[in-house]
């Protein structure tokens, strides 16, 4: 069977769709080259917003007509939470946002038969998490592993805990013994994603935290350094900061969830914090973790945000000198308490102050980068440019050296220019491979 895959949304379904390709090669399937036909498409959906709804669905339809013979497959949050409507638009084999491998089988199933196989269940009354294969696609050298699914949050703008179900936590042991075969295998860097990690464990009997189990990865991860999911300030205290800096392995990034600086849309969309704690969060990451690099997520235009509040999230973007801002126009989405909240703002509204939001993060952006220069930095080096090598620092920052075959090494790089939005430096010979 030849297949083709598309992955939207989040980097849990990045994980997700790898471990669903890694299960297809190994039972002998091979993804379509370029203008080959494939026999199955798959589309790993997103919900997270309307607009991620209607992105699922365009790429159904283009898959589907790209490739009319093919058996059309759908999994994840927009098929969790529409599977009538992703049946409207050509999708035979529909399953949700759990049950990864019994997908797979379901796929290679209507190839053979031609039979439409559709299962959604209640996400709700998932009790245990599903251990899928961590690692990546062969050839790169950053693998992900999955450590926790569901969310108990309830924001009043997201449909996930409803299409994700309840808390679900990977036990400790099993996370180890996969970081033990992703070392062994020969990964250097791990990604330990989830729905909200910072509830991680909170299911598992004698409730683990986050902290324990990125203690217990990093004792096991050998030469490999980690990185954190995002997370929700409420998980970033002293003894979190303290514990991990002491591994000596987590990469100085972090990805926090802000969605706004202004403490009264915090409260409305139900948020548990407000912007006094989410800065104390910032100061304690930058005291144990000197230059490190902060990443966020902000909605704006949230119903009711006045121009004043938009203009408190400014100037809190601003004193929290982010490198890099995911923004976000609200996105209406039935079926959530914000949908029904009043003083919807105008599109144009929306995009305005998303426009002004992203001038902000590019601007401190540029300051985080312009700061890199001269310092030395740690860098996994993933493929060639040009006549050089690329890779990522520990903050996550694109840099590019003139040394040739470094793909899969771990390098100290003082960093000696920008050009295109690219730290440039040259390898610190000193250094063994």
């Amino acid at each position: 069977m030849r297949y083709l895959i598309a992955t939207l949304g989040c980097k849990v379904n990045q994980f997700e769709t790898q471990a669903m390709e890694e299960r297809l090669q190994s039972d002998g399937h091979l993804p379509a080259v370029p203008g080959e036909m494939a026999d199955a498409v798959i589309v790993n959906t997103c919900a997270v917003t309307a607009e991620s709804g209607r992105k699922s669905r365009q790429m159904i339809r283009r898959l589907h007509e790209e490739n009319p013979g093919a058996v059309v497959a759908v999994c994840g949050c927009y098929a969790q939470l529409s599977p009538e409507e992703n049946a409207e638009i050509g999708a035979q084999v529909i399953f949700g946002s759990g049950d990864r491998m019994a997908f797979v089988e379901a796929v290679e199933h209507a190839v053979e038969t031609g039979e439409t196989v559709r299962r959604i269940d209640r996400p709700f009354a998932r009790r245990k998490i599903e251990v899928l294969p961590a690692g990546a696609v062969s050839g790169r050298t950053r693998a992900m592993l999955k450590i926790q699914d569901g969310c108990r949050n309830f924001c009043t703008y997201c449909i996930i805990p409803y299409v994700r179900g309840s808390l679900r936590s990977m036990p400790i042991p099993d996370a180890v013994s996969e970081t033990r075969r992703l070392r062994e295998e020969g990964f250097r860097e791990l990604v330990l994603t989830g729905i909200e990690v910072a509830s991680y464990g909170l299911d598992l009997d004698g409730r683990p935290t986050l902290t324990d189990v990125v203690e217990a990865v990093a004792a096991e991860a050998g030469e490999m350094r980690l990185r954190l999911g995002s997370l929700e300030p409420t998980v970033i205290t002293e003894d979190f900061c303290r514990r991990l800096a002491n591994t000596g392995h987590v990469c100085r990034h972090f990805h926090l969830s802000l969605q706004s600086g202004c403490d009264r849309t915090l409260k409305a969309m139900n948020r548990k914090y407000d912007t006094a704690f989410f800065y104390h969060t910032v100061e304690l990451l930058r005291q144990y973790f000197p230059g490190c690099a902060l990443t966020g997520d902000l909605i704006a235009g949230f119903p009711g945000e006045t121009e004043e509040d938009h203009r408190d999230t400014l100037n809190f973007l601003r004193r929290c000198r982010f490198s890099e801002l995911h923004v976000f126009p609200y996105s209406r989405r039935p079926g959530t308490p914000a949908d029904k909240l009043p003083n919807q703002l105008t599109q144009a509204v929306k995009a305005r102050r998303a426009h002004e939001a992203k001038a902000v993060s590019e601007e401190t952006g540029r300051e985080f980068l312009e700061a890199s220069v001269g310092q030395t930095l740690s860098v996994l080096f993933e493929s060639a440019e040009g006549e050089g090598s690329l890779g990522h620092s520990d903050t996550y920052l694109y840099v590019r050296v003139p040394e040739q075959g470094l793909r899969g090494q771990l390098r100290n790089v003082q960093i000696i220019g920008i050009k295109d939005g690219i730290l440039h430096g040259r390898i610190i010979k000193t250094e063994q491979p």
